[in-house]
Parts: structure tokens; C-alpha cells; sequence
């Protein structure tokens, strides 16, 4: 079609004479001078530029809109016989069409009335997303052209890396709610924007004086490092990570990777944790590839899970909780009873593995860590409870000593939650799980005389009536396995949850700057103080928050919400120091003392449970995801998915 033909549609406000010839200077024409053929004003530009467009937009949808257009295309440049509908099977009858007044026809029986209307729908969105590019500024168009063209090479390196790494090909497709939408309460908005601040200045602060080492000490503004990492250098890095990109932080997400990039090594002859260093380093990893697609973080995760394999190379299996890195010698901590293995280090390692498993093709990880379920299977256990240690050698039970905190805790907690990430399909997890909650109900979990629950320590059969800020996790454990247990049970683990929710808070409140001690008790005459002093102190520690969280996910209630801002409150006025935030040395000092130490888990549990609590529940919703014990999203593994990978095995 010619161009001049076109323009008597859009009006032009030339006159018909504006193409030129004898019309130019037509009536109305104020004295114009008509133009030659090759001469279109600025505005006639723009319109023929707009048809053109929406009419080479509209080519282009016809053929790429086109139901089953792939197979359009393949036909017209391949010959092939693709389009060639198959024959109707025997006895087939057409469909009658719809008649008149019957509704709506579905897709399947709609025959080419609904096939049109799919082009028809479209072509307009087509012509929509057209308009839609028109309108934009020329910086934007070349911006977005650079941001495909930089996310289809980092794509392309992504599967070289992984090819290279001997990772299977693996498309990547973000969970439900790893962004989720602005809270519409403009009070709500507010206080999760003031969270948001205190993460980018507790960044900013590390990013300054401590860039690339482990943690930060903010008051002498420089490195700290523990001997928990060896020589694995960038703990709040990569633990920092999924905070940022859940808090849309996207630059700081951005040097955060270039820095794994380059500098995340694990060659190094050091002594490590295997604990921490798996919650930490391979759950920030994990996450941070589950959420952004970035194929590093899934190779620097399975690089690093490979190294920690030596540490299985037990009689039993069970893990050693010291591992060098390099020579693959381990070892137990010195003081644990016996020579044992700890079980809240060797018991929190199945989530991560499983994972590792899964985004690696290899079933070793799998396999250790179920086989620690083997052993534990085997073993009686002293009033259905499970004791804090437990030989690698022997196989059995080191002291008699049992808690829902320190030692015991996240041993529990991925029973529940690795029954939830597997879709629910562990079902040997989920009796562990459930029978372990029966048996602390009835020795640990106890009421003072004032009415709080609290649970106590269990030592040989004798109960210490203490409990540490740690237990405090259990809160959120018991309301989040409440749909899980036996119907009857339902609404009796979401008030154990809201309990224990109320006992923390009161250890809060009973001190003077308003944050709990690392532990509490609960006899002579006192309840939920701390009474020694080296148990009055605050770290930064995440467990009360995290149970506000959960209750608050669960019920909706508007008290853990409230409770929660009174911590924000407490920790921006007690915590924040010149280079960051540092925990205290004593919390029911009326003067601030503090540690010099910014936690790694600060950004990467208190803050993001902070962050998560003012936000809607369709960020990382439970439905689709599942928190290991740092707070490090793992998305559910569901039940299609993996019969989709042994189909294609």
C-alpha cells in the first residue's frame, strides 16, 4: 500500500494538497508553501514511522500469534508435514457448533471462532506493545536492548560454567513470591521502608570497612573473622544475599555477585565448621541461585557441598563437625561429650543437601544425609527424646543431655521442614517430627507459676528450668507445623506457638534496653531473667523475631506486628553505632556496652524476618517455600518436578 494512501486515515492536517502538487496552497492553507514529494514534515514523519510499524507489528504477530505457531513455521520454512492434522480417530464425530444464547464456548470446542479471537487478542497486544516502544525515550529503547543482550550472554556463560562444572543443563523458572507487591497500608509501608534503611546501612557499613572479609566489628570500623569459616572469607556476602534481592536492593545485589564472581574460593587449607558453613554459605548460595537464576551461586554451591562430602567418612557416617577443607581430615569439637557429634549440626544439614542433590544431578548428597536417619532410627531414644550427642564411632548416645536450644534446636526444625519442602511426601520425616513434639511436651515443655510456658533442659532426667533465646525459634516451629498434626491437635500447636511466642516477648520486655538475654530461668523466685551474668547478653540474634514472623503469617494477629516494631525500636536505639550495628554486653545495664561485632545473620535472618513481617504474604509465600535455619529460602520440591527429572533421566 502506498504511503500516501495510508494518510487519509490518521487525517492529515495538511489538507489534500500536503503531499504536494497543485493542491499545496489550497483554501484554509494560510499562504503554506506546498512541500515537494521527498519533503514530509517532522509530523508526517512520526506518523508514517507509527503505521509502519504497527503494520510490520502486525505481519510479524500474525505469524508469531498464530496458535501453534511453531508448527506454522516449521511447515513454511522446513516443508515439514507438521501441519498436516492427524486423522480422527474411529467412530470420531464433530462437535456441534455452539448454539445461540449457550454461553461462552471453551477453547477446545470453540473450532475457528475462538482460534480467531485468539489472533484477534493478540494482534492487539501486539499492536499495544508496539505503541508501548513508540512512546518511549531512545536512552530507554538502548537501555533495554543492553539489558537483554547482557542477560542472554550471562545465560549463555551461565550454561558454559555449568557445562564446565559438570552440572546437568538445567532451564531456570523463579518460584511464586521470590518479589512480592508494596504493602497498601501507607503505616505498614513505612515501617517495612525503615527496615530496608537498616539493612542498606548495615551493607553500606560492611561494604566500607569490611568489604570481602567475614563480618564487620562497627565500632573500630574494621574486619572481624571467626574460626568458624577458616579461611572462607565474604560470610555476609553471601549470607546477605537473598535479603538484598528480596528487598530489591538490586546494585547492591549486583557487587554482592560480581564479588562471589571473582573472589568466593574455597581452596584454602583451613579448619571449618561444617554446620556453619553449610547453613551459611551453601544456604546463601542455594537461595540466592533459587531466587535470581544466576548460574554462580548454583556452581559455587555444588563446589562447595563436593568439598564438605569428606566430612561423612565416619564408621557411621554421622558427620565430624570440623572439617580442613583441604586435606579432608575431620575431627569433633574437643569439649562435646565423648568425642561426639553434635545434633543440631549433624541434623541440619538435610535441606541443603537435598537441594544440592537436586540442582546437581548427583544423589551422594542426598544419600548422607539420609543415612544419618538411619543410624538415628536404629538408636533407642531415652523418653522419646533425642540427646544432644552422639558418637560417629560407637553410633551411640554420648551425656544425657537434651534441648530444644542450643545443641538440639534446628534438629527439629528440619524434620518438620523437610517433610514440607518434599510436597509433603517425607513421611518418616514427618513422623520424627511429630513424635519428637509429643515427647518435649510431655518432659521439656512446663508453666511457671505465673502462667508463661517455657521449655526446659533436660539432663539425665533431671529438668534445668532454663531457656535460651535460641528455644525461642521453637514459637514459630510448632504454629508452622500446626497443619500437620493430627486434627484434634490442629489449634493446640498454634496456642503452644502463640505461648511460647508471649514467654520471649517477656523476656524482652523485662530488661532494660528492651532485647533479650541469650538465656533466661525460671526458678528462685524469678521468671524469664537471666540471673547469671554471662547469659545477659544480646548478639543480634534473630529467634524471637523469627517466631513473631511466623505467628504473624499464621494468625494475623496484629500484636506480633507491634511486638516486633518495639525490637526495630529497641535495636535502632541500643545497636546502632557510627559503623553499623554491634550486639550488647549486658541488657539490663542502664549503659550501653557493646560487643564491636555486626553477626553475619543480622542481614541475613533478623532483618529479612523484620522485612517479611510488614510485608504481604506473597513475599516467599509458605505454600511455595520453605527457610533453613539461617533464614535462606529453598523453594518446595514438588512432587511433579520430580517425576518430571526421572522421566527425562
Amino acid at each position: 500500500m502506498p504511503a500516501a494512501s495510508l494518510l487519509p486515515l490518521f487525517g492529515s492536517a495538511a489538507g489534500p494538497g500536503a503531499l504536494g502538487g497543485p493542491a499545496g496552497g489550497g483554501a484554509g492553507g494560510g499562504g503554506r508553501k506546498a512541500a515537494g514529494p521527498g519533503a514530509f514534515r517532522l509530523t508526517e514523519k512520526f506518523v508514517l514511522l507509527l503505521v509502519f510499524s504497527a503494520f510490520i507489528t502486525l505481519c510479524f504477530g500474525a505469524i508469531f500469534f498464530l496458535p501453534d505457531s511453531s508448527k506454522l513455521l516449521s511447515g513454511v520454512f522446513f516443508h515439514s508435514a507438521a501441519l498436516q492434522p492427524p486423522p480422527p480417530p474411529p467412530g470420531f464425530q464433530p462437535r456441534a457448533p455452539p448454539q445461540p444464547g449457550a454461553g461462552p464456548a471453551m477453547p477446545e470446542e470453540a473450532g475457528g471462532a475462538g482460534s480467531l479471537e485468539r489472533i484477534r487478542a493478540d494482534h492487539e497486544r501486539a499492536l499495544r506493545e508496539a505503541k508501548e516502544t513508540l512512546q518511549k525515550l531512545p536512552e530507554e529503547i538502548r537501555r533495554d536492548i543492553r539489558q537483554d543482550k547482557e542477560k542472554l550472554l550471562q545465560d549463555a556463560r551461565g550454561r558454559k560454567e555449568a557445562a564446565a562444572a559438570g552440572l546437568p543443563q538445567r532451564p531456570f523458572q523463579q518460584p511464586v513470591g521470590a518479589v512480592g507487591r508494596e504493602p497498601a497500608d501507607p503505616a505498614v509501608r513505612q515501617r517495612r521502608d525503615k527496615i530496608k534503611e537498616m539493612m542498606k546501612y548495615a551493607w553500606d557499613n560492611y561494604k566500607r570497612y569490611a568489604w570481602g572479609l567475614n563480618e564487620l566489628k562497627p565500632i573500630s570500623k574494621q574486619g572481624h573473622s571467626s574460626n568458624l569459616f577458616g579461611n572462607i572469607q565474604g560470610a555476609t556476602i553471601v549470607d546477605a544475599l537473598d535479603t538484598l534481592y528480596i528487598m530489591e536492593m538490586k546494585e547492591e545485589f549486583k557487587e554482592a555477585k560480581e564479588w562471589v564472581e571473582k573472589n568466593l574460593d574455597f581452596n584454602v587449607n583451613a579448619e571449618i565448621s561444617v554446620f556453619e558453613v553449610n547453613i551459611r554459605f551453601v544456604g546463601g548460595l542455594l537461595s540466592a541461585y533459587y531466587l535470581s537464576g544466576e548460574e554462580i551461586f548454583r556452581k559455587k554451591a555444588v563446589e562447595l557441598g563436593e568439598k564438605l562430602l569428606p566430612a561423612f567418612n565416619t564408621p557411621t557416617g554421622i558427620p565430624w563437625a570440623l572439617l580442613n577443607i583441604k586435606s579432608g581430615i575431620g575431627r569433633n569439637w574437643p569439649w562435646a561429650s565423648g568425642g561426639s557429634s553434635i545434633l543440631a549440626e549433624f541434623g541440619t544439614l538435610h535441606l541443603e543437601f537435598v537441594h544440592l542433590s537436586h540442582l546437581s544431578g548427583n544423589p551422594v548428597f542426598a544419600e548422607k544425609v539420609m543415612n544419618i536417619r538411619k543410624v538415628l532410627s536404629r538408636l533407642d531414644k531415652p523418653e522419646g527424646l533425642y540427646p544432644n550427642y552422639l558418637n560417629p564411632s560407637s553410633g551411640q548416645w554420648g551425656q544425657h543431655h537434651v534441648s530444644i536450644g542450643g545443641l538440639g534446636d534446628s534438629f527439629y526444625e528440619y524434620l518438620l521442614k523437610a517433610w514440607l519442602m518434599s510436597d509433603k511426601t517425607d513421611e518418616e520425616g514427618k513422623k520424627m517430627y511429630y513424635d519428637a513434639v509429643q515427647a518435649i511436651e510431655t518432659h521439656l515443655i512446663r508453666k511457671s507459676s505465673s502462667g508463661l510456658t517455657y521449655i526446659a533442659e533436660w539432663k539425665g532426667g533431671l529438668l534445668e528450668h532454663k531457656m535460651g533465646h535460641l528455644t525461642c525459634f521453637a514459637g514459630g516451629m510448632f504454629a508452622l507445623g500446626a497443619d500437620g498434626a493430627p486434627s484434634d491437635k490442629t489449634g493446640h500447636h498454634i496456642e503452644l506457638g502463640a505461648e511460647i511466642a508471649r514467654t520471649c516477648h517477656e523476656s524482652y520486655d523485662r530488661t532494660s534496653m528492651k532485647l533479650g538475654p541469650e538465656a533466661f530461668r525460671f526458678d528462685g523466685g524469678v521468671e524469664a531473667i537471666a540471673t547469671r551474668q554471662n547469659e545477659k547478653y544480646y548478639i543480634l540474634r534473630p529467634e524471637v523475631i523469627e517466631t513473631y514472623m511466623y505467628m504473624w503469617r499464621l494468625t494475623h494477629d496484629p500484636k506480633y506486628r507491634q511486638w516486633a516494631w518495639e525490637a526495630v525500636e529497641a535495636l535502632e536505639k541500643h545497636c546502632r553505632v557510627d559503623g553499623g550495628y554491634s550486639g550488647l554486653r549486658d541488657v539490663y545495664s542502664n549503659h550501653e556496652s557493646h560487643d564491636d561485632v555486626q553477626q553475619s545473620f543480622f542481614l541475613s535472618e533478623t532483618l529479612k524476618y523484620l522485612y517479611l513481617l510488614f510485608s504481604d504474604d506473597d513475599l516467599l509465600p509458605f505454600e511455595h517455600w520453605v527457610f533453613n535455619t539461617e533464614a535462606h529460602p529453598f523453594p518446595i520440591l514438588r512432587k511433579e518436578d520430580g517425576s518430571k527429572e526421572e522421566k527425562e533421566k
